[in-house]
């Protein structure tokens, strides 16, 4: 069965058919944490966690992303990565925590936990403690790339404990963006950042039923992406829940 339903991307909208169906995944990967790193050039304290971004990534189990924030523009110079939806994504994990602990490096452990980002022993842990967790990590999704589209798939619910909702976001990323800082704690310095995200387009939610969605790549991909993530977590924009499930593909 086949029913159209509406993607929102923080760009704008458009419309795009979900085939509502069951899609046997080829090679779904099944990672066990999503590593999601708030960092920015004018914060002295970042490199190293940067560095270990680069190094998470490297690891087919982990999907590290980095989501450079803007609140440190304020200081009179601007982050050429950041992005205002970055910061308000960190905010929201804050307050659905009910604390009010946002800084940088800051790394968010599978929508769950937050650790200083340059402690990889406290991400470490952090992966094992919320993996613990009923849900987090448990529906394995996948992406198939063919004839220009890419085609999410998400199963099931399997588990009884898992959530039976969840929305189902694409992440444009960069691999690797070398930075040549200008101004500010880090000046003269060259920079690499990893898994940079630089767009994202949710294709829709997902009830606990078996769903795909395919999208043309011309909708996620643009100078400079080489490389997708997906995602289904618990909770909406807004208000972000556990990870239950996430893949990673290059594109070229």
């Amino acid at each position: 069965m086949m029913a159209c339903n509406s993607i929102s991307r923080w760009s704008g909208a458009l419309g795009v058919c979900a085939i509502v169906a069951i899609i046997r995944p080829a090679g779904a990967a099944e990672p066990r944490a999503v590593v999601e790193l708030f960092t920015s050039q004018g914060c002295s304290s970042c490199p190293p966690a940067d560095k270990i971004i680069g190094e998470l990534a490297k690891d087919p189990s982990v999907i590290a992303l980095s989501m450079p924030i803007d609140y440190w523009d304020y200081l009179g110079w601007k982050d050429t990565l950041a992005d205002a939806r970055f910061t308000a994504r960190q905010k929201a994990y804050s307050q659905m925590r009910g604390d009010r602990d946002v800084y940088t490096p800051q790394a968010i452990i599978n929508g769950e936990a937050h650790v200083v980002g340059s402690d990889r022993a406290g991400i470490e842990r952090a992966i094992g403690a919320t993996r613990k967790n009923d849900g987090v990590m448990s529906v394995p999704v996948s992406m198939k790339l063919s004839g220009g589209h890419i085609t999410v798939s998400v199963p099931d619910a399997v588990k009884a404990s898992t959530a039976t909702h969840g929305e189902v976001w694409i992440y444009s990323i960069s691999k690797a963006v070398p930075i040549a800082i200008a101004r500010g704690e880090n000046h003269g310095r060259e920079l690499t950042y990893y898994n940079v995200v630089r767009n994202a387009l949710k294709v829709g939610d997902w009830n606990g039923t078996a769903g795909s969605w395919t999208v043309p790549l011309e909708n996620i991909s643009h100078e400079g992406i080489d490389a997708a993530a997906v995602f289904v977590q618990d909770g909406s924009r807004d208000r972000p829940g556990a990870m239950l499930g996430a893949a990673y593909t290059s594109l070229h």
